[in-house]
């Protein structure tokens, strides 16, 4: 479920990056940050 939230913010950053939208784009990074953090707490435990 992780992956799949990681993959889907990763396309929302790339359309919002092109759309021009820089803020946008920072919050969905700051989103698979997260996830990818708490993925990895969960696989290393």
């Amino acid at each position: 479920m992780y992956l799949l939230g990681i993959g889907l913010n990763a396309i929302a950053l790339v359309y919002a990056a092109m759309d021009g939208s820089p803020l946008f784009a920072v919050t969905f990074g700051i989103v698979m940050l997260y996830l990818g953090v708490r993925y990895w707490m969960l696989t290393t435990a």
